[in-house]
C-alpha cells in the first residue's frame, strides 16, 4: 500500500446533476432510492424503425433556466447540460459565482461524443443547402472540449483546463485527474465531471448496428435496464451531466465548507484486448481496482460498497462479476453492489460522474441505491447486487468502477471524511 500522508487530501463540496431521473441532484437521488427508472420510448427522433426504441431521456431540463436563449442555440445539449450540473454543484459547494482566486480554480471535465450533434447538423445543411447556409458556430459547438471551457468561462477558472475522452470511463477519469490535479498542488478547487447528450439516429442505429441495446422491450423500456440479471440484453443509452466539486481539504476547512466525502485513490489501466468486448479474463478492471485501492492505501476488505459498471450487457456483467471476485476474494461476498444504470441507463461520458455522486451520497446519507429488474439470477453472478429495493447501510469507504469502449477502465475509491 502507498502512504498517502504527505499529499494533499482532496474531498468533495458540491455536487449537480442532470439525469433521467430529473434535473437537479435531489430529484436523482429520490429516483434511485426509490428504485424508479428514467428509461422511456425516444421522442427526441422517430425511432420506430429501430429495433430498439427506447433510451435514458432527460424529462425535465430547459436551457434558458442556465444561459441565455441565443447562446443555448448555439451550444450543444451537451455543453447545456454540463454548465447546467456545473452551475448546480458550484452553488451546492457555496460557492461564489465567480472564483475569488481564478488561478487557483480549474476544470477537468469529460465526455465520450461530446457535440457531435451540432456536427451532424452542420454537414447536412452543408449537403443540402450549400456553404452560405453553414453556422459559424457549428464546429466549436462539436468540439469535445466545449463544455470544459463553458464551465471555466462562466465561474472565471484561469487554472489547469483539460477534457477527458475515454469512452465509458471518461466521468471516472476525470475526477480522479481532477484530484491529481489538487494533490500535486496546480489547483485548490476543481470543478470535474462528464456529459453525454446524443439520443440521436446515428447514435442508436450505430449501437444497434453493433446488437448492443435490448430490442424485446421496447414496450416496457422500464424493465429493460438489468443489470446482472440472466434476462439482461443489452444496455440502454442515456443522456446526463454530474458535476462535482473538488477541493483541497485545507482550503475546504478554511471557508467552512460542507464535506460529502474524501477522494481517497484513483486508477486507471487498459484491456489491450478488444474495441467493444471487454477481457474474459478482467485483467484490465482487475488492475484498476487493485491500483485504485493502494493509491488510497486501502485494503479491500475495508471497502463497504461498490457502485458497479453495471451496464447490462450479458458480456461486461460476467467480466465485472468475476474481477470483483479476483480482487476481495471472500470479502466480495460480504460487499454490497448495485448498479444505478438499471435506473438511469448508460450516459457514456457521463455515467461515472453520476456514480460518483452515488458514492458520495451513500456516504452521507447511509442508504445503498438498489439494482433493479434483478429477477432472475444467472448461477456465476452469484454476489449481492443490493436487488430492487434500497437498503440502509452505514457506509464507510465506496469503490466506483468504470470500463468502456476500447478496453479503458477507471476506478474511484471515496470514503468519509474525518478529521
Amino acid at each position: 500500500m502507498t502512504d498517502p500522508s504527505n499529499r494533499p487530501r482532496v474531498v468533495i463540496t458540491g455536487l449537480g446533476a442532470i439525469s433521467p431521473l430529473g434535473s437537479s441532484v435531489a430529484l436523482l437521488w429520490e429516483g434511485w432510492l426509490a428504485g424508479r427508472s428514467g428509461i422511456r420510448r425516444i421522442t427526441q427522433f422517430d425511432a420506430s424503425g429501430f429495433p430498439s426504441q427506447i433510451a435514458g431521456e432527460i424529462p425535465d431540463f430547459s436551457p434558458e433556466e442556465y444561459m441565455e436563449r441565443k447562446e443555448a442555440r448555439r451550444v450543444p445539449r451537451s455543453g447545456q447540460i454540463a454548465l447546467a450540473s456545473a452551475i448546480q454543484a458550484v452553488k451546492d459547494a457555496g460557492l461564489p459565482e465567480t472564483m475569488p482566486d481564478g488561478e487557483c480554480a480549474g476544470v477537468i471535465f469529460g465526455t465520450a461524443i461530446g457535440g457531435l450533434d451540432k456536427a451532424d447538423e452542420g454537414i447536412h445543411i452543408l449537403r443540402t443547402q450549400g456553404l452560405d447556409r453553414v453556422n459559424p458556430f457549428v464546429l466549436p459547438g462539436g468540439i469535445p472540449n466545449l463544455s470544459a471551457f463553458l464551465i471555466a468561462r462562466q465561474f472565471q477558472c484561469y487554472g489547469p483546463n483539460s477534457t477527458i475522452t475515454t469512452a465509458c470511463a471518461t466521468g471516472t477519469q476525470a475526477i480522479g485527474e481532477a484530484a491529481e490535479v489538487i494533490r500535486r498542488g496546480a489547483a485548490d478547487i476543481v470543478i470535474t465531471g462528464g456529459t453525454e447528450a446524443i439520443i440521436k439516429d446515428f447514435a442508436i442505429g450505430g449501437f444497434c448496428a453493433m446488437r448492443a441495446l435490448p430490442t424485446n422491450f421496447n414496450n416496457d423500456p422500464e424493465r429493460a435496464s438489468r443489470p446482472f440479471d440472466s434476462k439482461r440484453e443489452g444496455f440502454i443509452f442515456s443522456e446526463g451531466a454530474a458535476s462535482l466539486v473538488l477541493e483541497n481539504l485545507e482550503h475546504a476547512l478554511k471557508r467552512g465548507a460542507r464535506i460529502y466525502a474524501e477522494v481517497a485513490g484513483h486508477a486507471s489501466s487498459a484491456d489491450a484486448f478488444h474495441i467493444a468486448q471487454p477481457d474474459p479474463e478482467a485483467k484490465g478492471p482487475i488492475r484498476a481496482m487493485r491500483w485504485a485501492l493502494r493509491d488510497a492505501g486501502l485494503l479491500p476488505e475495508q471497502v463497504d460498497y461498490i457502485n458497479a459498471h453495471g451496464t447490462s450487457t450479458p458480456l461486461n456483467d460476467a467480466a465485472e462479476t468475476k474481477a470483483i471476485k479476483m480482487v476481495f476474494g471472500e470479502h466480495a461476498y460480504k460487499l454490497a453492489i448495485s448498479s444505478t444504470k438499471s435506473m438511469i441507463g448508460h450516459a457514456m461520458g457521463a455515467s461515472g460522474a453520476l456514480e460518483a455522486i452515488a458514492c458520495a451520497l451513500v456516504i452521507e446519507h447511509g442508504w445503498l441505491p438498489p439494482t433493479i429488474n434483478y429477477e432472475y439470477p444467472e448461477p456465476e453472478l452469484d454476489l449481492d447486487y443490493v436487488p430492487n429495493t434500497a437498503r440502509q447501510k452505514h457506509v464507510d469507504i465506496t469503490l466506483s468502477n468504470s470500463f468502456g469502449l476500447g478496453g479503458q477502465n477507471a476506478c474511484l475509491v471515496f470514503k468519509r471524511y474525518l478529521p
